[in-house]
């Protein structure tokens, strides 16, 4: 008797968990269920890419570790560096050349003489104050910033294209693509990239939507995080002038100016950055000043500098040959509606080539900026197979593009 009480006791405890365990995965699903749309798709596409990239940046400096002449010199004191900001390896990999700098730019106090002036400010202030809720760890305050920067990103990237593409399945290819393109990788590394292409595609769709003072905003602060965002109001223009037909005439253009003014925060933005460089360093102009003593930059036709790349030493060739192809894709898949994001993305190509010759080395981190380019081949891809055969070309280039970031040539890439 004692037995079988025992068994029945089992039986019912065993069929209570069952009962539990089907409604916390029914109170699961609803949740999920719950969930607006793109965002299942955009978070499960960030987590596999940060997860798959985190294993194989692992694989490849295990590898590399006790290899005679790794790290070389050029890299060792990167190396050293990313030993400093921490012990954890899938955390300090991310930290490459300007990664450090920026760091070092959130760090630097405020109320003392400055001296830093070759890159804006936008991406190390915001991790100042994201920092001090971390306890002071600026590192990962900028590594925040990027990922969660990517993550929006991804999000706008869905819905922007899924009005430029016109379907759901057109917009998961972009948003993939987006991913893939060969340098994504630096997405989630300390870097402005994650954030400039976040601000780009918020200001796009909100363009689209004519939601100007919207975009005004988000231009003024992409304006701030890289010297080429204030040259994006003119493909934001062109939007304005699509979405009115492309009239001209007075009246016409005090229409424009009327919906459209917001536009003008994007040179604000740059504005406010001179004005910082006025202010703590007696310059309007300083930042052009340490681009030129620091790198070497003189602005120039960029035209003869993607020639003469193409034309040269082996690493700057492949380098000049990514721009160029770059540049083939967005013309090749021009349409009349796309010429605002056709403009966009040759400003994206031709303006850091405008640096002259020192642009090869940051060339491909430079290109990622280019977002149009996966919005052509979204459209491209249509057909399952081209989609399966592209998806794993593009994964296979920025494994490799990443492993030799990681490992010996981290300034084949920045």
């Amino acid at each position: 008797m004692g037995e079988r009480g025992r068994m029945h006791r089992w039986r019912s405890g065993t069929a209570n968990l069952a009962v539990r365990l089907a409604v916390v995965g029914d109170a699961t699903a609803r949740a999920a269920r719950r969930v607006p749309e793109p965002w299942p798709y955009v978070i499960g596409l960030f987590l596999g890419a940060k997860l798959l990239l985190t294993l194989l940046g692992l694989l490849v400096l295990h590898a590399w570790d006790g290899v005679p002449g790794a790290p070389p010199p050029d890299e060792a004191m990167m190396w050293a560096q990313q030993r400093e900001i921490t012990g954890q390896r899938w955390i300090s990999f991310w930290f490459a050349w300007d990664g450090l700098l920026y760091l070092r730019l959130s760090e630097l106090p405020l109320n003392q003489p400055w001296n830093d002036f070759g890159f804006p400010l936008l991406y190390p202030f915001l991790a100042r104050p994201v920092g001090a809720l971390l306890g002071g760890d600026n590192a990962l305050a900028l590594l925040l910033i990027s990922n969660v920067a990517f993550l929006l990103a991804l999000w706008y990237g869905y819905r922007l294209a899924e009005l430029l593409l016109g379907d759901a399945p057109a917009a998961r290819r972009f948003t993939r693509y987006l991913v893939l393109l060969p340098t994504a990788f630096l997405f989630q590394a300390a870097l402005t990239e994650s954030l400039f292409v976040c601000l780009a595609l918020a200001a796009f769709y909100h363009a689209e939507r004519g939601q100007w003072l919207l975009v005004g905003v988000l231009g003024y602060f992409l304006a701030m995080s890289r010297s080429v965002g204030l040259l994006v109001a003119l493909p934001l223009a062109l939007i304005l002038l699509r979405q009115h037909d492309w009239r001209l005439g007075p009246r016409a253009l005090l229409g424009y100016l009327r919906i459209g003014w917001p536009l003008l925060l994007l040179p604000a933005g740059w504005f406010t950055f001179m004005a910082f460089c006025r202010w703590r360093g007696g310059d309007w102009f300083a930042y052009q000043h340490a681009q030129r003593i620091g790198w070497g930059i003189e602005v120039q036709n960029p035209v003869p500098v993607l020639l003469n790349g193409l034309t040269g030493e082996p690493h700057d060739a492949a380098r000049a040959l990514f721009a160029g192809a770059v540049l083939a894709v967005l013309v090749a898949g021009f349409r009349r509606r796309d010429l605002a994001y056709l403009v966009y993305g040759v400003l994206m190509v031709l303006v850091p080539l405008s640096m002259g010759p020192a642009v090869y080395r940051s060339l491909l981190r430079y290109l990622l900026a280019a977002f149009p380019v996966a919005l052509v081949l979204a459209r491209w891809a249509r057909h399952a197979g081209v989609d399966v055969w592209l998806t794993a070309t593009l994964a296979v280039v920025q494994g490799v593009l990443f492993a030799l970031w990681l490992s010996y040539w981290t300034h084949t890439i920045i």
